[in-house]
């Protein structure tokens, strides 16, 4: 993300954004979780998703909106923006798991 460093996007857990095939979603960092509602979109020729969100910042109730698309087959790069507040960029990669 532009906006925080990574151990800061790390605080709680580590900083997530996930899709689900039912226009839902959700996503994690610092101290902010968040339920998104989603939408096919396409950037630049490219696949993804337009979205608001609502959820929660250290207790107090936050909302936004935001955009995503696949940049290379798995790696998605997007924009969070909090309403009449902060945004960001970020990028994100699929989850891996050591076997």
């Amino acid at each position: 993300m532009s906006g925080w460093d990574r151990d800061t996007i790390d605080l709680v857990e580590p900083g997530f954004i996930e899709f689900n095939g039912d226009r839902t979603g959700q996503f994690g960092f610092i101290a902010v979780q968040g339920w998104l509602d989603c939408r096919p979109a396409e950037r630049d020729g490219r696949p993804g998703v337009e979205f608001t969100w609502e959820g929660v910042d250290d207790g107090d109730q936050v909302s936004g909106r935001g955009w995503a698309c696949l940049v290379d087959g798995t790696a998605i790069e997007g924009h969070l923006f909090f309403h009449m507040g902060d945004d960001s960029s970020f990028r994100a990669e699929p989850l891996t798991t050591a076997v």
